[in-house]
This record gives structure tokens, C-alpha cells and sequence, in this order.
């Protein structure tokens, strides 16, 4: 089982607590202004977790398809869901083994949902490569994608030498590997996790390489989004790019 999947169950029903999830409201002001698409488009919502973007885009008209590898997760957007009065597909998968039927007007892959974490067996590049290309073949030529990643000039500036003997850092991937704790009625669980980082020149890169173009690279930490340079210790990064017409991927 991917270890993500394992923290995510567990670590569900604490999510909508966490400082980050407080500005969901104008987050998605944000994403409405910066994709700016006609009522009643379609959305992808590329690790959705608890729904919040989902539920939120779709309280203001849109069709919003939202998916997510934790099951636990996706029972908490579901009852969100049926509380906010509106209707959200869901769909509990990875990201690596989705494609739509469908090819969707835009998409969001935010808080690193379904980016940057890697299962223990996962190539550190050509996993989030594959994970971008399904993206891709699930959107209309020229739709847009606004995505989050963690930011490895952060990551660089804080390891140590030690942290990479020890195995804690891979600098020749940008890995960092620690363990990550969530509370269960059992009490408190944790399982050894890989988070890649990446720097602008590579966040760019690997959006090229799947087909799409990009338009900015902003900062981009969660809760305090903004359409400035990204500065150095941020936690993350956000990209704002567009499926390239003409371009065709093979698997």
C-alpha cells in the first residue's frame, strides 16, 4: 500500500483543522479569477482530499470532478458534500493510474494532493512526469492547470551535509524522507514518507515535458497565495500553465 494512502486515512479527520485549510473561501476567489471559465465548466480537482476546492468551485457553478487515493478523506468531502447542497463526483484513485473519459475545461492539483509524494517504489521525476501527462490527457487543448509544488530552494537552504549521510536527504533527487505522525484510536501512528521538492527551472521543466505551457510561476504556500516572485523559503511554489495545442504524448 502507497504510505501516502496509509496518512491520509489516518490523518483525515484532523485536515480541516490545520492553519492551512482557514482560507478556503478566497482561495477560491483565486482559482475563479485566474481561470476565469463560464459557469456550468468543468473542473478537475487532482487530489482533492476533503473536498474543500471541490465543494467551494462548485457552490459557485461549476462541474467539479474530484479525486483523491485516500478513502478516508474522500468520506469526509462526501459528507461535506451533502451538507452544502450540491453535487461533487468523487472518484478514490491515484494519480498515477488516472485518466478521465472526459476532457475537462480546467484543472487544480494543489497542497501537494497528489504531487511531490512519493511512494516508496516511485521514480522521484517520472513519477510526478506520469502523474502531469494523465493531467494532460484529461484536458481540452489550451484548458488550464494551476498546481502547487514544494519549493526546493526552501529545502536546500535548510538540510545539512549531516541530513544526507544519514540518509534523511537525497540530494541528487531533492527527496527529503522523514516520518510522518497522525493520531488513531489506537493513538498516535506513523509511517516513513518521500517528498520531492523543485526548484522553478525544474517546476517549469517537468510542466514542458508533460505538454503544457507555462505562464507564471508565482509563490504559492497554501493560505496565502499570491502573483509574486517566489521567495526562497517559501513552503511552496504554484505554477500557472495551459495544456499546449498541437502537441500530441504518447504513453
Amino acid at each position: 500500500m502507497n504510505e501516502w494512502k496509509i496518512f491520509f486515512n489516518g490523518y483525515s479527520p484532523n485536515y480541516d483543522n490545520e492553519v492551512f485549510t482557514k482560507n478556503t473561501d478566497w482561495e477560491v476567489e483565486f482559482l475563479i479569477e485566474e481561470l476565469d471559465l463560464s459557469k456550468g465548466a468543468s473542473i478537475l480537482d487532482i487530489g482533492c482530499g476533503t473536498g474543500r476546492h471541490s465543494i467551494g468551485l462548485a457552490l459557485k457553478g461549476y462541474r467539479v470532478t474530484g479525486v483523491d487515493i485516500s478513502s478516508e478523506m474522500l468520506k469526509i468531502a462526501k459528507e461535506k458534500m451533502k451538507t452544502s447542497g450540491v453535487i461533487v463526483s468523487f472518484i478514490c484513485v491515484n494519480a498515477l493510474d488516472y485518466v478521465s473519459d472526459v476532457q475537462h475545461d480546467a484543472a487544480i492539483c494543489l497542497c501537494e494532493g497528489a504531487f511531490c509524494l512519493l511512494g516508496s517504489g516511485d521514480d522521484p521525476l517520472e513519477r510526478d512526469l506520469a502523474v502531469l501527462r494523465n493531467i494532460n490527457r484529461s484536458l481540452k487543448p489550451g484548458a488550464k492547470l494551476i498546481i502547487n509544488v514544494l519549493n526546493g530552494c526552501r529545502s536546500l537552504r535548510a538540510i545539512t551535509d549531516q541530513d544526507v549521510v544519514e540518509g534523511r536527504y537525497d540530494l541528487l533527487s531533492m527527496v527529503e524522507v522523514s516520518d510522518m505522525e497522525f493520531m488513531t484510536v489506537k493513538g498516535i501512528q506513523s509511517v516513513k514518507v518521500r517528498e520531492r521538492g523543485y526548484t522553478p527551472p525544474e517546476f517549469k521543466r517537468i510542466l514542458n515535458a508533460a505538454g503544457f505551457q507555462v505562464d507564471h510561476i508565482f509563490g504559492g504556500t497554501a493560505g496565502s497565495w499570491n502573483r509574486e516572485t517566489p521567495k526562497l523559503d517559501e513552503m511552496e511554489l504554484m505554477a500557472i500553465a495551459r495544456k499546449s495545442e498541437n502537441i500530441l504524448l504518447t504513453k
